[in-house]
């Protein structure tokens, strides 16, 4: 089948990671596709890529909506199961995650599934919200939006929508926004166009915490405007900020929840938030509380999306050491991939020693500065590639009674896959946003290992997403 060939009548079989449709075509070969895939609906397809096994296709037309749809909301890129009703998305869940460790049976007949965690809320559970300002021009379409704010369009990244509301924030972060962008509109000021690198409005974030309610605002805007030639207004510099600092500051005095207010002041062409910061109110930080622990938030910091949930998921990775541990304090746990090092705190009260190790030197950065916060003397931070500092950890023969590992979607780094073998801990607990490498390190681990799979749980943080958080605790085989 040649690229950009058009397969009429495909009926969609499943979804696989990532939210993809499957599909087996005529010639044996099956084809991922995406564009709103949805099981047993009927599509046309386009072939966009060949590879040596599959396909990846994109749906050009829905013939027959699947009769699990229900046409209750709009759909946008951020929610693409919404109108799937969500007793089926965690039945396609649970499913992706078994079949993803199918292989896995060569190694091990038996895998313990355990159901997976539903979420307690579905809508409005995001503690954070990145808006983009833009246009959506289609001249097929014969439209032509000059503002809009909301998210960009899916497969359409240089189109923007425009919407008053996400579902998947609460209510109060959605009036904030509409506020925001009500003024942002009222001044005449243009949004920015990426591609032709003018305009002035960029991007809008918002947090806010689920256990303390702080909220944090970064509007992130194109100082460039005011010299360009595109400034034909004559927007002066200095009055249009400084009407920008007062709206910012009477949000806050009216949402009291409101703790800490930066504008972004992007002058490169690169597509991201956070760039030169100007603190306009109050506090550089907000904070969290998660199983007891309180928690610095910064404009950069990483922080699970889902706080409520996100308890869930740090007990359970807690759960599974403790019900294997019989609650055995233990000595040294290495903590891999750790981010700020927020599992590894909620270890430093069973072992003697806990190392985090992660990459990103801001994130280890903040986890020191959160664990002092928290009186925890324990722990120590190491900034550094896991693969490479493995390497050193056991030249120098140092020792670790327990392995978490929380690597990013792309899994663990090859190099580092042998060298977690080699300390024999009676117990590894991996944690996982994907659930294809997340099969691909077990393949490798059950291969190479005296390992076995002691029990699988998967946790659902973000409903109507295709996302999936996975716990997997691993075992030594008992002789």
């Amino acid at each position: 089948m040649k690229k950009w060939a058009i397969v009429e009548n495909i009926t969609i079989e499943k979804l696989v990671f990532w939210g993809k449709g499957f599909v087996r075509l005529e010639d044996w070969k099956v084809a991922f596709i995406t564009g709103w895939a949805v099981p047993q609906a009927v599509v046309d397809i386009k072939i966009t890529k060949k590879r040596k096994d599959y396909y990846e296709a994109q749906i050009v037309n829905v013939i027959t909506k699947s009769p699990l749809e229900t046409e209750s909301y709009d759909l946008f890129p951020g929610a693409p199961w919404m109108n799937i009703s969500y007793q089926e998305q965690l039945k396609i869940k649970q499913t992706q995650i078994e079949e993803s460790m199918f292989h896995l049976k060569k190694y091990q007949e038996i895998i313990n599934f355990l159901p997976i965690v539903p979420a307690p809320e579905q809508f409005g559970y995001r503690n954070k919200i990145e808006f983009s300002f833009g246009k959506y021009i289609s001249h097929r379409d014969d439209i032509r939006q000059e503002f809009n704010v909301w998210f960009h369009k899916r497969g359409e990244f240089s189109k923007v929508e425009d919407y008053d509301e996400c579902l998947l924030i609460d209510e109060l972060q959605n009036e904030i926004y509409r506020e925001l962008k009500q003024f942002c509109k009222d001044s005449w000021l243009p949004v920015y166009d990426q591609k032709m690198n003018h305009g002035f409005w960029r991007h809008f974030m918002m947090r806010r915490m689920h256990f303390s309610e702080d909220i944090l605002i970064v509007l992130s805007v194109y100082p460039g405007f005011f010299e360009s030639t595109e400034n034909t207004d004559n927007f002066d510099e200095v009055e249009s900020l400084e009407k920008i600092r007062v709206f910012l500051k009477s949000l806050a005095e009216k949402y009291t929840g409101i703790k800490s207010v930066y504008i972004s002041h992007n002058a490169n062409k690169a597509d991201t938030l956070i760039w030169e910061m100007e603190l306009v109110h109050w506090n550089g930080v907000i904070t969290e509380t998660l199983l007891g622990l309180t928690f610095d938030i910064w404009p950069k910091s990483f922080f699970q999306t889902n706080s409520r949930w996100a308890e869930v998921l740090y007990s359970l990775v807690k759960d599974f050491f403790l019900e294997y541990q019989k609650g055995e304090k233990i000595w040294t746990v290495l903590d891999l991939y750790a981010g700020t090092g927020t599992i590894g705190m909620i270890f430093s009260d069973v072992a003697s020693d806990v190392v985090s190790v992660e990459l990103v030197e801001e994130a280890s950065k903040s986890g020191e500065q959160n664990a002092q916060k928290n009186g925890i003397s324990n722990m120590s931070f190491v900034n550094a590639k896991v693969e490479e500092f493995l390497d050193d950890y056991l030249e120098q023969n140092k020792k670790a009674d327990l392995l978490i590992i929380d690597p990013p979607r792309a899994g663990m780094h090859p190099s580092a896959l042998p060298n977690i073998l080699k300390f024999g801990t009676q117990q590894m607990i991996y944690v996982s946003c994907n659930p294809a490498t997340l099969s691909r390190d077990l393949w490798y681990i059950l291969e190479n290992s005296d390992y076995r799979i002691e029990k699988v749980q998967a946790v659902d943080m973000f409903p109507h997403t295709h996302h999936i958080e996975t716990v997997v605790s691993l075992v030594k085989k008992q002789s």
